[in-house]
């Protein structure tokens, strides 16, 4: 392993699980007695990981702790390896049970790394000022109250698509195809294929079904008619939005880089997710 990076790790924790937080001594106690020099992120923003080097990043949570910690190490493109210390997720992979044995793969190296794309989404305030933010799931464009749907004009690489009356948009990645996008009834994509889907959320209209695009086609997203709305990105980050200012979702120069062990594979994650058999 000489030469991937310094002998650093993160770990970074879900504080409001007990659990992870016991797990989480556990894991810095196991890489420190390996000479490893450990940096602990609760969400407190003092940890500084992302100015440093690191060879691993480990998520102690579940998939929002997961999208969190890609957040942070995402330009380093620092691999990370999912625990799971809720119920089943997509990201993470493996049980606290096993995280030991985890950890002494990513050391000896039998582990491999997936790209994951990601969404970077710009937008542009009428005062002039630009706000740009890294998705892995998803970027929405929704109303900000219930019992009243709102206008969104989509426009692809640049030419007028349509105007959605509907509660909102979705652009999501393939990693995001299992989450709001799912819900929405759009589809799942193979988290290796390269694309994003836009997907209407209870649109009222003739129209409304899911695009598949390719990475290379940016969707500009706004509304129009005088309403309303918010932008939320990965479910977290969430911005008034207020008419006739674009929001630019387009392919992330950065991919995230999920640590593959080989003992679960996303079909196998869908198939338990949803109980799924041949019967």
């Amino acid at each position: 392993m000489a030469g991937l990076a310094p002998d650093r790790v993160a770990l970074v924790v879900n504080p409001t699980l007990a659990a992870a937080k016991e797990l989480a001594e556990r894991a810095r106690r196991w890489w420190q007695a390996r000479g490893f020099e450990v940096l602990v992120d609760d969400g407190d923003g003092r940890s500084g990981l992302q100015a440093a080097p690191l060879r691993f990043a480990v998520s102690l949570g579940g998939d929002g702790t997961m999208l969190r910690t890609v957040q942070l190490v995402l330009e380093s493109r620092t691999p990370v390896l999912g625990v799971n210390t809720g119920n089943l997720g997509y990201l993470t992979q493996v049980e606290p049970k096993s995280v030991e044995r985890a950890f002494e793969r990513l050391v000896s190296g039998e582990f491999e790394v997936e790209d994951r794309l990601t969404l970077d989404v710009t937008l542009a305030e009428p005062g002039g000022e630009v706000r740009r933010y890294v998705a892995l799931n998803e970027a929405v464009v929704e109303r900000n109250a219930p019992g009243r749907t709102i206008r969104v004009a989509v426009s692809i690489a640049g030419r007028p698509f349509l105007t959605y009356a509907a509660d909102g948009v979705i652009v999501a990645t393939p990693t995001g195809s299992t989450a709001y996008n799912f819900s929405a009834r759009g589809p799942i994509i193979s988290p290796r294929l390269g694309a994003m889907v836009v997907t209407p959320i209870s649109p009222h209209m003739l129209f409304d079904r899911s695009l598949v695009l390719d990475p290379s086609e940016t969707v500009t997203v706004a509304l129009v008619d005088g309403r309303v709305g918010v932008l939320s990105v990965d479910g977290s980050t969430v911005v008034p939005l207020t008419p006739d200012v674009p929001v630019e979702v387009a392919a992330g120069r950065h991919p995230a880089r999920v640590v593959r062990l080989g003992a679960q594979d996303f079909h196998a994650v869908l198939r338990g997710k949803f109980g799924l058999s041949d019967h």
